[in-house]
């Protein structure tokens, strides 16, 4: 009966994320068919888990025969306890302590690196915190180009571009590969504030948390802001700023980078969903 007990509660853990919600912060919502039809899957391995320990349960009379059959029965016992709390963990985990959005203080303890600057780092988490989206290790080479050649032509023809939840990562991944075609091209966004302790009085980073395929390849992605004059933000404040992109050397990075030369800017709400999304072309 334990083994139903555990298929149940995967398959009450996979409801509850979805009806809540919050499956959207450990996958792209593009696949949340496949968590949906879990739920199913676990709803009817319960059911059959039920029906053979019912009939497990039945009296059986053996006689004598069996004498001898539990000698190893202690030995047995632990390793079925290992085993059943290697599935008990994660349901536990799951339902006991809640879902985090990820913040700056992430940021700020792991780091913010652009591909190729870390790749020496132990640390594999690294490796994911960077400003520019990349999903070139999911295509060949020439698919690769072919993809992003699409999206400059698509956002290349744009007089201003309005980055929302839909567009974030497609159009942030085009500005970081081509950004030398959308010099001085207007822009629009919203993120939360993270500013390095050695950036400048009038500098800071807009950012959001992304997911690509699942939070295994998540990341911070966004633009450098710099300000006309020095702006009273502080870290995971919300805001929304309207500006002109360009490039600049960043020292820090010791490469050039795309930023927004603000124009205007405004504080938001912190939005119900924080993070967005790679939207992929079929």
């Amino acid at each position: 009966m334990i083994r139903m007990y555990i298929l149940l509660g995967f398959a009450f853990l996979f409801f509850h994320l979805y009806i809540t919600g919050e499956l959207s912060k450990y996958i792209n919502m593009r696949y949340s068919y496949i968590s949906f039809s879990a739920m199913f899957v676990f709803a009817f391995l319960t059911i059959v888990q039920f029906v053979l320990a019912s009939r497990n349960e039945e009296p059986h009379d053996h006689g004598e025969e069996c004498c001898g059959h539990h000698h190893h029965e202690p030995s047995a016992r632990w390793k079925r306890a290992v085993n059943y709390l290697i599935f008990v963990f994660p349901l536990v985990s799951a339902f006991l302590f809640p879902v985090a959005t990820l913040d700056s203080e992430v940021v700020k303890a792991k780091g913010i690196h652009v591909p190729g600057m870390a790749a020496d780092s132990s640390d594999p988490f690294a490796q994911r915190q960077f400003l520019r989206p990349d999903t070139s290790m999911y295509y060949g080479r020439d698919d690769y180009q072919n993809a992003m050649e699409k999206e400059l032509k698509k956002y290349s023809r744009l007089p201003r571009l309005e980055l929302n939840d839909q567009n974030y990562l497609n159009a942030m991944e085009t500005i970081y590969q081509f950004p030398g075609e959308f010099a001085a091209r207007d822009i629009e966004f919203t993120g939360f504030v993270y500013r390095e302790e050695t950036a400048r009085a009038n500098e800071a980073f807009l950012l959001r948390f992304g997911i690509i395929h699942c939070v295994a390849d998540s990341g911070v992605y966004g633009l450098l802001l710099q300000f006309p004059k020095t702006a009273p933000l502080q870290n995971d404040e919300w805001i929304h700023v309207k500006g002109t992109l360009s490039t600049m050397y960043y020292q820090p990075f010791h490469m050039t980078l795309p930023y927004v030369k603000v124009t205007s800017w405004e504080r938001v709400a912190k939005p119900k969903e924080p993070y967005v999304y790679r939207q992929f072309n079929e």
